[in-house]
Parts: structure tokens; sequence; C-alpha cells
């Protein structure tokens, strides 16, 4: 993997409704700290939110800006991240469709999420190739821009590592360009004979006895090199692992922080339990579905002493109360020394505080919403960009670069 792709992190949000906390602490967390870190791509994945909404595209419609002044609001920078609109970028589709052509459909078939997420949404009709073929459509998406680190919790692993089989097929494929062998023995005499010793050993450690720690350095020792082209580098790459030429490099995992964030019910914060609080939600309405949560079932009256472990207000504490402030809950809680009001206020507090600044940005963008616009036209060019430096590659290994 070369070192520009090994720093791109690419991962997207299908606009299906207003984002919530858990979106927050989730996801939009982690977006502003990964901004910093690597060359981030973040897409508005609309034709995926199609795969489930397509009888009702107006959600989608109207989702889709509010959902990035949500993301401008809570720290997401353009100057640091590159934002886009998947539907404005026509080469997802088209590397879609040719990676279509080469996957075996029981890869798709064999996607945990297909039948989990069919049997969650049995009421809709998702009999569709679309949505058999979301994952796919997920792989093209991190493919196009030769991503190496996608972002995701524990539950969308299985789609990273689709998204690698289907890479290591494809270079099979059509990596083997005519004298790959002869093209990359020369690439290695470019690197000067200190560095080509080094290589071969290296090379050698790793394709006879899987020595890892070699392939790490001598992948290191590749990307070091100033005086070839990233051809040549993709060339040593593919040599490097006994395969043919890398042209898409294949993604890793980036395993994100699971979310703390509970729903007013206790169970995961998410729309189809009805348990949110929405980033936008008036203040008001934030402590009214506060104040109204269930609490521990033993506390029937006010003088019940109650067990801070079986009420869902007690999760929303680890994330909005302090230390001391946890410690004065929990044992006002169990000698009901205070009440369920008096415990949810805190947290209705720490909410509305987290909120106030999100809220005011969301207000200056949303009052110059062609601002939000322009931020959007600007990402899909540059996206765009890279996206047509692949797909001129992969046209030409698939020999379709006749036109």
């Amino acid at each position: 993997m070369s070192s520009a792709s090994n720093e791109r992190v690419l991962s997207g949000m299908r606009p299906t409704g207003k984002l919530h906390l858990g979106h927050y602490h989730g996801v939009l967390k982690n977006w502003v700290k990964l901004q910093h870190e690597y060359e981030c791509f973040f897409f508005v994945a609309d034709w995926h939110a199609l795969t489930t909404h397509y009888e009702d595209p107006g959600v989608i419609a109207d989702s889709v800006w509010d959902m990035v002044v949500d993301w401008l609001a809570a720290g997401v920078n353009p100057s640091a991240a590159k934002l886009f609109l998947q539907s404005r970028v026509p080469e997802h589709a088209e590397l879609h469709l040719l990676l279509s052509m080469m996957t075996p459909l029981g890869w798709l078939e064999r996607v945990p999420t297909y039948k989990d997420q069919q049997d969650k949404l049995k009421d809709k009709d998702l009999a569709t190739y679309g949505f058999l073929g979301y994952p796919l459509l997920q792989s093209a998406d991190i493919l196009i821009y030769r991503a190496g680190r996608v972002p995701v919790g524990e539950d969308q692993v299985a789609h990273v590592e689709l998204t690698r089989e289907i890479a290591r097929r494809f270079n099979h494929l059509y990596g083997r360009e005519p004298g790959f062998e002869e093209k990359a023995e020369e690439a290695v005499r470019k690197i000067g004979k200190k560095a080509a010793k080094l290589f071969y050993k290296l090379r050698k450690a790793y394709t006879e006895q899987g020595d890892s720690e070699a392939l790490a350095v001598a992948r290191s020792l590749i990307e070091d090199q100033q005086n070839i082209s990233i051809g040549d580098k993709e060339r040593l790459l593919g040599y490097l692992e006994g395969g043919g030429r890398i042209i898409l490099p294949e993604p890793e995992a980036l395993l994100t922080p699971t979310s703390k964030m509970p729903g007013l019910d206790g169970q995961k914060m998410s729309k189809s339990y009805n348990n949110t609080i929405a980033l936008r939600d008036d203040p008001d309405e934030v402590a009214q579905r506060l104040s109204r949560m269930p609490t521990d079932p033993a506390r029937v009256r006010r003088n019940d002493p109650g067990d801070p472990d079986k009420c869902p207000v007690w999760q929303l504490h680890q994330v909005y109360t302090d230390d001391s402030t946890r410690a004065e809950v929990a044992e006002g809680c169990r000698t009901a020394r205070i009440g369920c009001l008096d415990c949810k206020a805190h947290v209705i507090e720490g909410v509305r505080a987290e909120l106030e600044p999100i809220q005011a940005r969301a207000r200056e963008y949303q009052n110059d919403i062609n601002a939000v616009r322009t931020i959007i036209d600007e990402g899909c060019e540059e996206a765009r960009d890279v996206a047509r430096e692949t797909m001129e590659e992969v046209r030409q290994v698939m020999g379709l670069a006749y036109r």
C-alpha cells in the first residue's frame, strides 16, 4: 500500500433523517479527530440511502443539507477534509459496475448484515439488486479513492474485509501487466545497489518465510525512495508480495471507539427506537424528553431507595457528569436522599451545554446555506479529481482505454 493511500481515510453517512447525539458521539467526534491526522474524504451517501428508502426518496432530499450543516456545526472542517455528495461523483457508480463484473455472487450473499437487515426491516421490500449490491457499492466508495483506512464499528468490519477481497481479486486479474517482472526488476535497479540488496533480502524473508516484519520494513523502504515514479512504487509493492502490480490497495478497518451514548430508554440511541435527542432539538424539548426518561422501577415513591445500575439515566451520567457528581448522585439515589428529577437535572444541564455551541454554529450555516452548497461543490470537484485518476488506470488495465 502506498504511503499516500495509507494516510487517506474514507467515511460516509446516509441522509435518512435528523442527526442525533448517537451520531455525534459515535461518528462525528471521531471525524473531527481524524481530519487532523489523515487526508479525509467524508461523503453524503445518498445512493446508499436509496437502497432502503427508494420508495420514499423525499426523506433523502430533505435530509442532505441539514446533515451537512450538522457536520459543519459539530466541527468537521472543509479546510481539513473533503466533503462531497456521493451522487455528484459518478465514478463511484462506474467502478461499482466494473467491480460487479468480477465479484462472485456468493461473496455478497454471505455479508452478515445482508440477512440481518432484511430481518430488521421487514416492513420494506428489500429483495432488490441494490440492497444485495450495496456492500459492493461501499467497496467502490473506498477503492475509488484508494483509501487505506476506513473508520468502522465492529459490526462493519466484514464490509472492509469484503473490500479487501475484492481489491485482491481485482489486482490478481488485472495487475498482470505485460512484462511485469522485467519492469519490477528495472524499478529495483533504480533505487540503488544498497537499497536493492536490502529489498531482495526482505522480499526473500517474506515470500519464503512469511516474515511480516520484513514485509513492513520493505514497504517503508519503497515509500522512502524519492527517485522512482508512483507506478514503479506500486510495481515494487506487488513484486514484494509475490503478485502483480497493485492497482487498488487493500484498505484496513480503523476501529472507532464504541459510542457510549445510550438512548432515552437505555437501548442504543436510534431513530428506529424513537429514543433520540436530535442535535438541533429545542433546549426546552431536550429538558422535557430527558425529564420523562424511565428510571429504576424499584423507585415507585420519592422515598424509595434505588439502584443506579438499573436506571437508564445513570448511563447518561457516564457521558455528561464528572466523578464527584456521579458519586453524589449514586449515594443520593441509593439512600433516597434525592429524587429522580434531581438526578436528571445534572444530565439535562450537561446535554444542553454540549448542544448549545453546536446549535449556534448550525444557525450560522442555516442562515448562509449558499456557503454550505459552495463547500460541497468544491469538495465534489476535489473528490472527482482523485476518482478520475483511479478510473483512468482501472479502464486501462481492464482494456477499456480505447475511447
